[in-house]
């Protein structure tokens, strides 16, 4: 059994980990959460969701339940401290946990590696500001972002509403011709039932933040799960044998 740890900010789509547990075989999601402040997408708000004391609080907990690696799961209050401001982020918090860390936003840079996409497109829940955020750190890991949509949407709460209906319009919205996978971040959004329809939809990979986050936890964990449910970025390829 692989036991993950995830620091979740407030309750939005906190069941999606539950629910990705149950596509997952042998491996536990262990989430605590993390006093989200106040919530607004919004640089100074997302600067104080995201500063190590806030992370601190919960990392006891998650050593305590046995995690093999810990993953802060925010993706806002990750890529607004910048490339380097992130990284230095996920430094203090594999200190303070004494565990390999990450966070959403580097997990988004990671699996766009992972599924082979030179360009994405980005369909957002934020305002325009901070979406351009998020597309500026992808960029800085080396991705090419071929258009960013913003939906203006201000708090966590709003968004944790959505369904399907709302998640598959901003992901059509947001999609771009040239995008080879389309990317919505925010782990308020709930998308672990809707990925594969998504990519059915779509014709290509769909990267979510609560599906890149658990994606990275076990990455960190050298863990390799096969989950076709939970789109491409889970799924194997067989090992085709020749014979000569």
């Amino acid at each position: 059994m692989t036991a993950l740890g995830f620091l979740y900010p407030g309750h939005s789509a906190e069941d999606d980990y539950p629910r990705m547990e149950q596509m997952l075989e042998s491996v536990r999601l262990q989430v605590v959460h993390t006093d989200i402040g106040e919530d607004a997408h919004r640089v100074d708000a997302l600067l104080e969701m995201g500063s190590a004391e806030r992370l601190a609080a919960g990392v006891e907990e998650l050593r305590l339940a046995g995690a093999e690696a810990v993953v802060w799961a925010c993706t806002s209050a990750s890529f607004v401290f910048g490339w380097e401001g992130a990284h230095d982020q996920v430094r203090t918090l594999a200190r303070t946990a004494g565990l390999p860390a990450s966070s959403t936003s580097f997990a988004f840079a990671h699996a766009v590696r992972e599924v082979g996409a030179g360009r994405v497109a980005v369909a957002a829940t934020y305002p325009e500001d901070v979406a351009a955020l998020f597309a500026a750190f992808l960029k800085a890991s080396g991705a090419e972002v071929v258009s960013t949509r913003g939906s203006g949407i201000i708090t966590a709460a709003e968004v944790g509403t959505w369904g399907w209906e709302e998640v598959s319009a901003m992901a059509r919205a947001g999609d771009h011709p040239d995008a080879e996978a389309l990317l919505l971040p925010d782990t308020a959004l709930h998308t672990a039932a809707y990925v594969r329809d998504l990519e059915k939809e779509l014709g290509k990979p769909v990267l979510t933040a609560n599906q890149v986050t658990v994606w990275e936890g076990l990455r960190l964990a050298s863990r390799r799960v096969n989950a076709p449910s939970l789109g491409a970025l889970f799924t194997k390829e067989p090992v085709v044998q020749v014979r000569g």
